[in-house]
Order: C-alpha cells, then structure tokens, then sequence
C-alpha cells in the first residue's frame, strides 16, 4: 500500500505560479453571477444583527494585480465533484448530463487529474479518459456516444461506427478536459502530461489482464468546445482551447457540427468539434504541444 501511494504521489505535482489578472477582463457568465448572488446572500444573512455597516467597495483599477497561487495536480475525489460539474456544465454538449459526468471521471480515478490549489477544493481545471465500452451502461455516454453518430459526416460513418463500436482491438476513450479561462499555457500542459503519466501507471499497475486491456487506449474521442470561423477542413473551426486546435491537427479525422445554445442571448453560433485521435496522434500532440509552449 505504501508503494502505491508513493507512486501516485510521484505523478503528481505542485507549480507555484504567479498569475497576473485585470478584474475588468475576465468575462461573468450567467451561472457564475449566480454563484456570486448566493455568496452575498449567504454573508448578508451572517452579518446580520451584528451592528457592523457595511464596508465600502474598492473602486476598479486598471492596474493588473498580482496574486500567488500554487497548482497542485490532484487525483480525482468526491470532494472535487461541484467543481467538476461547473466546468462540465459549460461545454453546452455536456451540460444535460454534466452531474453524471463529474461522477463518472470521479469514478474513474485511475485515469484522472484534477488541477487545484492546496488552500480549497476549487477546481482550476481536469482531464480524464473514460473508457467508453465499460461504461456503456452509462446514460450519458450512450448520449454521447449517439451524438457523435448521429452528426457524423457520411464519409466517417464507418471510421466512427468501428471507433464506438467496443470491438476494437484495443478500447477506445472519451476524452474529456475542461479548465478555466485563464490558467497559463504552462500549466495546461503539464495538465496533459500528467493524464499521460496517468495511462501509463494505470496499464503498468492493472489488477488484472482485463483491467489492463481496458486502460491501455488505442483511440481518443474528444468534442471540443469552439466557433466558426470559415472555410473548410479542421482549420474552420476556432477553438477554446488552443490546444484542441493542436489535437486537431493530429487527429485521424475531425468533423464540426451545430452546438446547442448555453443563453438565448448568445450571439456567437457556437459549435462542438468531433476530434479522433489515435495514441499514436495523441502523443505526437503531446510533442507539438510541449514544443509550442516550451519552445523547444
């Protein structure tokens, strides 16, 4: 048991990162202007009958403020689980199910990292593989899994169908990752290295032959967050994250269709994009990745 925890606390890491933010640039969603309202309710009904007036508000400065924070790459735990669920919940495509999604990448713990700090249990950011063959009984991936067949193109129906179809020689994988606007391009790529390092410790410490079979991936389904932005092909797409893009260009195919809606007053079309990538692309992503951010 030591052994074990020793080597998973090997694969994780902590950052210490001094992140430089303007308050006027970081756009509020809806949802979180919700979560801010409850938060105010809930120190209104804490300062009341204590006599204290309240304090005045510091005005807005253009000056960017510098503040300290340490990234700590953690396994997956329930206590991460409403943190997960926001993120999930803002890719449009997930947000139907996006309980059942924290869930399920909380369950599968042998292949997940979750980005946080070591003050709190807020969630920065998480990538995981979820395994799409034993965890058909899932709702959400039969979803999902019926999405991506239904808005297929007809020239990768096939490729598609024999992706989902769990008779592949090794399994194929959700890919999920979602993180917040403004975590550094250093950070999201240590993100992804430490979800590498997690495919290979879990396939090197698998109980059991089945269990083996069932991490080692061969295949990677990613539907990514992003917009139109004319022409034709992979290219056509703006992504969210700038490394989808990179994925993209590495995949076996991509294919681009119509997202639903998150606010009726959306104005940008948005778009969810079917990235497909083998290991062996997804390594080589992982290359192109390193060297953009690292420059070498």
């Amino acid at each position: 048991m030591a052994e074990k925890a020793a080597a998973m606390m090997s694969r994780r890491m902590m950052i210490r990162w001094y992140l430089r933010v303007k308050s006027y640039e970081i756009p509020i969603s809806e949802e979180d202007e919700a979560d801010n309202a409850k938060q105010t309710k809930k120190k209104q009904k804490t300062n009341n009958g204590k006599g204290k007036g309240t304090k005045p508000k510091k005005k807005a400065s253009n000056q960017p403020e510098t503040i300290q924070v340490d990234f700590v790459f953690c396994d997956m735990n329930e206590r991460f689980f409403h943190g997960l669920k926001t993120l999930v919940h803002r890719n449009s495509v997930h947000s139907p199910h996006s309980s059942q999604l924290a869930d399920l990448v909380i369950e599968n713990n042998m292949v997940g990292t979750v980005l946080s700090t070591d003050q709190d249990d807020n969630v920065f950011g998480f990538a995981s593989v979820v395994n799409l063959t034993t965890n058909s009984s899932s709702t959400c991936i039969e979803s999902l899994k019926k999405i991506c067949l239904d808005k297929c193109p007809q020239q990768h129906k096939h490729e598609m169908e024999t992706v989902l179809s769990g008779k592949t020689k090794r399994p194929a994988g959700f890919f999920f990752q979602e993180r917040m606007v403004n975590v550094p391009l250093e950070i999201t790529e240590v993100l992804h290295q430490q979800l590498v390092l997690d495919m290979d410790h879990a396939v090197k410490n698998a109980r059991d032959e089945d269990e083996k079979k069932s991490l080692d991936f061969g295949a990677f389904v990613r539907l990514a967050p992003c917009y139109s932005g004319g022409g034709g092909g992979a290219n056509s797409a703006i992504y969210k994250y700038f490394d989808d893009e990179i994925f993209a260009t590495n995949a076996e195919f991509v294919y681009t269709f119509d997202a639903p809606k998150m606010f009726e007053e959306d104005e940008e079309e948005l778009k969810c994009s079917v990235i497909v990538m083998t290991k062996t692309g997804h390594r080589s992503a992982m290359k192109e990745l390193k060297k953009m951010v690292g420059g070498n």
